[in-house]
């Protein structure tokens, strides 16, 4: 059997100190190169472990003051399936829910917006042709727990009546619902999730602090002649929440 990462041995052990109350909520740890002294390895080897630990809500990394251990909070659990496209009710809300959470969202709409180089190519238009762009930020119990920013190319929805997302007899039916209303059938979504630190930006929005793990997911709808009809940038902070990952089986 294979020898455990050093990584995750250091990470067994500031987990267990915590659970023996060696330190408790809000504590601040001691430095890296300490640490390592003590553990007898090096500090890239706690940076690791450290990461590993805030990214699942054990410790809160602070710019310029430390690595503390973060307050009890429990995880938003955000499920991701095709199959929880309901007619009457968003994913979001279905998650929300389950947990017994009130949910909600806030969200901005501009229209033809001209598409970035990187949204183009998502899209298979071409660069600068206009869309609409929405930003939302996603709230459980009014608390920040995820932000998107969408874009749909405007040659699909202009002139129609679910043009503005958020807005019109459809609003907020979300992007499968939204589309079958103007005669467009989504076959499915594909979606590359990939871990990095916050903007100073998203830090902000999702009350996280600057630099702390996120989990970025780039998410296309595509109809079934193919096409791409919708592309969103989704930001989970890794701490607060679990995303997962529901595969429906056809049979």
């Amino acid at each position: 059997m294979s020898e455990q990462p050093p990584y995750l041995r250091i990470a067994d052990e500031l987990r267990q100190r915590i659970a023996e109350h060696v330190w408790e909520p809000g504590d601040r740890l001691p430095s890296r190169a300490q640490i390592g002294q003590e553990c007898g390895v090096g500090e890239n080897v706690v940076r690791r472990a450290q990461e590993l630990l805030i990214s699942q809500g054990v410790l809160e990394g602070r710019a310029g003051s430390g690595t503390y251990v973060a307050e009890p909070r429990e995880r938003v659990r955000v499920v991701r399936s095709s199959a929880r496209e309901q007619p009457s009710e968003s994913p979001f809300r279905q998650d929300m829910k389950a947990l017994r959470l009130q949910s909600d969202w806030e969200s901005r709409t501009d229209a033809k917006v001209p598409a970035p180089a990187e949204i183009a190519t998502r899209l298979g238009i071409a660069e600068g042709e206009p869309c609409v762009r929405t930003t939302y930020e996603f709230l459980a119990d009014g608390k920040p727990v995820q932000l998107s920013t969408s874009w749909e190319p405007y040659a699909v929805t202009g002139g129609t009546l679910v043009v503005l997302p958020e807005g019109g007899p459809h609003a907020g039916a979300g992007v499968v619902n939204r589309m079958a209303e103007i005669g467009v059938t989504i076959s499915h979504a594909v979606e590359q999730p990939e871990p990095r630190h916050a903007t100073a930006e998203e830090a902000s929005l999702l009350g996280i602090q600057k630099a702390a793990l996120v989990t970025h997911i780039r998410r296309t709808y595509y109809s079934v002649e193919g096409r791409p009809v919708e592309t969103a940038d989704i930001v989970v902070p890794a701490a607060h929440c679990e995303i997962v990952y529901e595969i429906p089986i056809n049979r």
